[in-house]
């Protein structure tokens, strides 16, 4: 493998993740994180009936080789709820370029105030209660995160919906925590949780794909977004108002960027 894919950009990423944003109506994240004011920038809405059917995307079925983790890390960071895995798990298959494999780095959960708008995408603009991000880096060609970060096939995040119906097994664990960890910097530790009970379709067809960004500074591009198109559901109680944390000012409960187009 050519030198030229390791890009030591650590040290720039750990300065922007310093530096003060918040999810504010208008704020301009392109005065520090110039990477937002690309062309290709998410969220952006779905327009189902413009969608385009691409059968190629059958002949290499999506595949996620996903394993439980075990002393798993929930964090407040101020910005969002993060779920940090240790293990191993990986993704290959479907729209990601072949013989790559993209390894599984961790879950945030995007929601508001309110059930009627939570998530950072919308389908036909329906917003949805919440959303979920499954991030994953390239591992083939990168050795980690941040050097993923901004390169070419270097991200892929599947974005799962979220609405309220019947209680969430899967992420009982997590919701059951949410209050322990309302305010920026505390963190809680879960013994067990399972990626693989976040998708919600065993034959893993039914999802748009579209090239953007990350949703949060410094916006970097070339994310392969892949969000499927039937959603999880979690119950009221682990929506409740309590359950939902405090973020940085007087950003409480809203943890999404607004959309784009």
């Amino acid at each position: 493998m050519e030198d030229k894919h390791y890009i030591d950009n650590s040290a720039e990423y750990r300065d922007k993740e310093n530096q003060e944003w918040g999810y504010e109506e208008g704020v301009e994240w392109g005065l520090l994180y110039p990477e937002a004011n690309g062309d290709y920038q998410s969220p952006i809405n779905i327009n189902s009936r413009e969608a385009i059917y691409d059968p190629t995307l059958l002949e290499v079925k999506l595949s996620p080789n996903y394993v439980v983790c075990r002393d798993c890390e929930v964090v407040n960071d101020g910005h969002v709820i993060q779920i940090i895995l240790k293990s191993k798990s990986v993704l290959t298959g479907g729209p990601l370029p072949r013989g790559h494999e993209y390894e599984l780095n961790e879950v945030r959960l995007h929601w508001g105030k309110e059930n009627q708008r939570g998530s950072e995408h919308t389908v036909n603009f329906k917003a949805f209660p919440m959303e979920l991000h499954l991030i994953h880096w390239n591992s083939t060609l990168y050795r980690n995160m941040q050097e993923a970060m901004g390169q070419i096939h270097g991200i892929a995040i599947i974005s799962l919906f979220v609405q309220i119906g019947k209680e969430h097994t899967g992420l009982k664990t997590i919701t059951e925590i949410l209050q322990d960890i309302q305010y920026k910097g505390k963190s809680k530790t879960v013994p067990c949780f399972n990626p693989n009970t976040l998708l919600p379709d065993p034959l893993l067809r039914d999802y748009w794909v579209y090239e953007g960004s990350l949703t949060m500074p410094p916006c970097s591009e070339g994310v392969i977004w892949l969000l499927f198109r039937y959603p999880l559901t979690i119950s009221q109680s682990q929506n409740r108002e309590d359950n939902r944390p405090t973020v940085n000012s007087d950003e409480e409960w809203k943890l999404f960027r607004f959309l784009l187009q």
